[in-house]
């Protein structure tokens, strides 16, 4: 079992997740939709190899049960990190909310939120689920 103690979990794939953030922000700029940036991330996260997968669907587990209700995350990268993209003037804590409440669903223990909107800097936050937080159980992606 590895220690993750002194060692921030999955640093690398986040520093090339926000690499990536970066030059699509200092490149459009604020002020688009949050489609643009998805788009032009992705083309960004395939130029610099990071393997991801767009608008993957999360299944939710209810006492060994799957239910209907399902959860979209605009991308997962590496199968192991949620990538949640906003273009908003500022990032509130129901975003974040989000993007935990899908770290549970998943099953994952990170998750990056991205915001595209702010007019003075990209707006970014690593977001990690501890092991008592995480859902034990039958949620999964499809």
């Amino acid at each position: 079992m590895a220690d993750y103690s002194m060692d921030l979990l999955l640093k690398d794939e986040v520093y090339a997740i926000i690499g990536a953030a970066f030059e699509v922000y200092n490149t459009l700029g604020p002020g688009f939709l949050e489609a643009v940036y998805h788009e032009a991330l992705g083309i960004e996260l395939m130029g610099r190899g990071i393997p991801f997968e767009s608008e993957k669907m999360i299944r939710i587990g209810y006492k060994g049960q799957l239910l209907n209700k399902e959860y979209q995350a605009d991308m997962v990268c590496y199968d192991k990190v949620i990538l949640e993209i906003k273009a908003l003037s500022q990032l509130t804590a129901d975003h974040e909310a989000q993007l935990l409440n899908y770290l549970k669903a998943a099953d994952m223990p990170v998750g990056v939120l991205v915001n595209f909107g702010n007019v003075e800097k990209l707006e970014w936050k690593r977001m990690v689920l501890g092991d008592k937080r995480r859902r034990v159980g039958s949620a999964n992606f499809r």
